[in-house]
């Protein structure tokens, strides 16, 4: 048990400050502070960036409560903050860079705040309450941001609706592609999508509480957990797997 929870905190851990060091360095420290940096200094500003990251987390541990609160803020808060933005990217084919930033930002600093109000007990309530109102600065901030900024270039649009095929508002570059390529055709598979979505949560639930009910030796609920996630496993074989070079 204790081998399996230091392995899902480490590939939870080395992920999160991975992509960390990725958006300081790339996103900010490239883009903006030193665009012509030796790879030498690319290096150190990894180094840097990642040992910042760390003991700011830390230090915002100290002020955690319990787990239970700020695992309330990640599903509840933060998630409402940065969902649209992560969901406008592979369904909207107007949406770009400048919506993705400026989505993120207005969508993580009010969960930033809410946490922060909270602690102070400005604000009271579970902060599944509050998501309906992050998720909307979010998708407010996704939208203004868009549209204050050109479109992606047009053949950049093309090669990814090409070769992702995504369902969603992708007219008029599914217009333009068709018109170059007659034979081409769009995802029709929308409907098969979203039922395997559903299964899929349903059993990504359930390989999380079977190891629970293993250790507790909870036999009934252990059982029909398995025979649960096998009928899904069966079906997604089907339904899904199966079908993969389709998509």
């Amino acid at each position: 048990m204790l081998t399996g929870l230091l392995g899902a905190f480490m590939g939870t851990f080395s992920g999160t400050l991975n992509a960390a060091q990725a958006y300081i360095v790339n996103d900010i420290y490239l883009k903006y502070v030193d665009p012509h940096a030796s790879t030498k200094k690319v290096i150190t500003m990894n180094y840097v960036s990642g040992l910042a990251v760390v003991a700011l987390g830390v230090v915002l541990g100290l002020f955690v409560k319990d787990v239970n609160t700020v695992l309330q803020w990640i599903v509840s808060g933060l998630y409402g903050g940065y969902v649209a933005s992560n969901m406008l990217k592979w369904y909207w084919w107007r949406f770009n860079a400048s919506g993705f930033f400026w989505g993120m930002l207005s969508g993580i600093v009010p969960a930033i705040a809410l946490a922060v109000l909270k602690s102070f007990n400005i604000l009271s309530g579970l902060d599944l309450y509050y998501w309906p109102l992050l998720f909307l600065l979010s998708l407010a901030g996704s939208i203004i941001g868009t549209y204050a900024a050109p479109a992606t270039e047009i053949n950049t649009l093309k090669e990814f609706y090409k070769t992702v095929r995504p369902w969603g508002f992708w007219k008029p570059v599914h217009t333009l592609v068709v018109r170059e390529d007659p034979a081409f055709e769009g995802n029709k598979n929308f409907k098969l999508n979203m039922f395997n979505v559903a299964l899929g949560i349903v059993g990504q639930l359930c390989l999380t509480i079977l190891p629970m009910y293993l250790i507790l030796w909870m036999k009934l609920p252990l059982l029909i957990t398995i025979v649960i996630l096998v009928v899904i496993l069966a079906i997604l074989k089907k339904t899904w797997w199966n079908k993969l070079n389709e998509y």
